[in-house]
This record gives C-alpha cells, sequence and structure tokens, in this order.
C-alpha cells in the first residue's frame, strides 16, 4: 500500500531554500518571482513557439535575400522602448545586470590568464546602455578574449595572488517610474526580442551570437583552472563548442546562459572575500591537516 503523503511542499519554495544555488538571497527571489509572473505561465508557451517560428522563416528567407532587413540601430530603438513598456523593471533590471555580470567574468578571465587584450568595458548601468549595439557586442566580447587566448596557457594560481577586481555590481536603473502597460517576464521578453535580433543581424552574424553560448562550458573550465577549484565544473552543460547548430531555442538557450554566468559570477565574488579574509582554499586546508 502507498504511504500516504505527509505533507504539500511547495515547488518554489524548495527551490528558494535549495543549499546548493550560490545567489544572493535576494537576487534569488527575483529570478524566482519573474518565473511567477502570469505572462510566464500563460503567454509564454505561446510567444516561444511564435518566436521560433518567425524566426525560422526570417532565417530561411535570408538565405535567399541576404541582407539586413533592419539596422542594428533600429533592432536597438525597439528592443529598449518595448522593455520601458511592456516588460516588468524587476526583470529589466535581471536583464541589465546580466551585461555586468558577463564583462566581469570575462575580465577576471583576461586579469588573470596571459590573454593578449585589454579588459573589456561593457558595463551598463541604465537600460538605455543596452543601446549603441551592446548585445552584439557583448556576444563579440566572448570571441576577442578566446581568440587572445590561442596558444596561452592557462594554469592555476595561489589564490592570493589572484586579481579579483571589477567583480562589484553598480546600481542599476530599470526605469521603475515608467508606466508599462504589461509587465513580461524576462523569458516572454527573450522571446519576442529574438524576432527583430534575428531580422538585424546577418545569418552568419546571428549564427555567431547564437553560439557563443556554446562557449559557456570553457570559460566554466577556464575558471576552474585558473582558482583551481573544481565547482565551476558543476555547472557545465555539455555545450561543446566544437558543435556548430544554430537551430537551438535561442531565448531559452540565453537564459540559460545568463544563470550559468550568474552561478559563476556569485562564486568568484566568494573567492574574492575569501582571499581577501585570508581564508585558505579547503584543498589546501586538507592538505595542510594530512
Amino acid at each position: 500500500m502507498t504511504a500516504p503523503v505527509l505533507s504539500d511542499p511547495g515547488m518554489w519554495d524548495a527551490v528558494y531554500a535549495d543549499p546548493s544555488v550560490p545567489l544572493d538571497r535576494e537576487l534569488l527571489r527575483k529570478i524566482v518571482v519573474d518565473q511567477q509572473r502570469p505572462s510566464r505561465r500563460w503567454l509564454h508557451p505561446i510567444a516561444r513557439v511564435v518566436s521560433r517560428l518567425v524566426v525560422g522563416v526570417v532565417s530561411a528567407l535570408k538565405r535567399i535575400l541576404p541582407f539586413r532587413w533592419m539596422p542594428l540601430g533600429m533592432m536597438d530603438v525597439l528592443c529598449v522602448w518595448f522593455l520601458r513598456r511592456f516588460v516588468d523593471p524587476d526583470a529589466v533590471e535581471l536583464l541589465i545586470r546580466h551585461f555586468v555580470i558577463e564583462t566581469n567574468v570575462v575580465n577576471f578571465v583576461i586579469r588573470n590568464t596571459p590573454a593578449r587584450i585589454e579588459p573589456v568595458t561593457l558595463r551598463p548601468t541604465a537600460l538605455a546602455g543596452l543601446g549603441d549595439h551592446a548585445v552584439v557586442e557583448h556576444d563579440i566580447n566572448v570571441y576577442d578574449v578566446l581568440i587572445a587566448l590561442d596558444g596561452a596557457p592557462i594554469t592555476a594560481r595561489p589564490r592570493a595572488e589572484l586579481d579579483f577586481q571589477q567583480l562589484d555590481m553598480p546600481e542599476l536603473d530599470p526605469e521603475r517610474h515608467r508606466r508599462r502597460p504589461l509587465k513580461l517576464d524576462i523569458q516572454t521578453a527573450l522571446c519576442f526580442m529574438n524576432i527583430p535580433f534575428s531580422m538585424a543581424l546577418s545569418l552568419e552574424e546571428y549564427r555567431r551570437a547564437v553560439h557563443s553560448m556554446r562557449f559557456d562550458d570553457s570559460f566554466l573550465e577556464m575558471l576552474a583552472l585558473i582558482t583551481d577549484d573544481d565547482t565551476f565544473r558543476h555547472w557545465k552543460v555539455g555545450g561543446l563548442s566544437l558543435w556548430l547548430d544554430s537551430n537551438v531555442d535561442v531565448p531559452r538557450t540565453v537564459y540559460r546562459h545568463a544563470l550559468i554566468c550568474e552561478y559563476a559570477h556569485a562564486h568568484l565574488v566568494k573567492l574574492a572575500a575569501e582571499a581577501e579574509a585570508g581564508i585558505a582554499p579547503t584543498a589546501a586546508v586538507g592538505a595542510t591537516e594530512a
């Protein structure tokens, strides 16, 4: 006989309480609340299908008409306007935050490897900062760093010698004062924004942008090597960079990419705090005791 259910636990309560999630509680709360929005439950399933269909048609037609259907500047204007009018301010803040987070992670790799490249400067603090080709620039930064590391040895350094500067998060302005007829969640918003993105970029540019997220595992591996910390490897998703495939659910992949960046950044912040406090890595402590 089946044992009776002893409790009725809430899924989101468990997600919020999960001790393996390295994120700050306030940030975690915003992410959880964003996924609980009505638009995520009712509109996202439809928006996801519509987005894939429209982008698929655009990609097919661009093989016949291979030119920009929309200037990059127009894409920026449309996306910023959309975020100002139809996306919840907390979701907008999460999106702006991602650009800063990814830049922080990329710059940590640059500063702690022989990469022949200057640290990147893409750290928008306001919604307007997502214009000026920020989306394209943040994808290109990934490629520039990887190419700059060609042939360079990536080895562990003593924790005290690592450069942890610029892991801060500046105050962000998602323009909360604006009236919004709709307050969409970030995943639904990504579905809609993927459409002008596919129109503004050439096929090769779009393919490059999508493929940039396959390097998440590459950066996690580099972080693990630099810090001598296997924790980063736990968040790999098997996105082999040699596997070229742009036929993916782009909004879903972008969202997962953003979460991976958040996890990696949060752990770097933790390591920085430990280094500042003079706390030795766990492995080193164990070796000393042995």
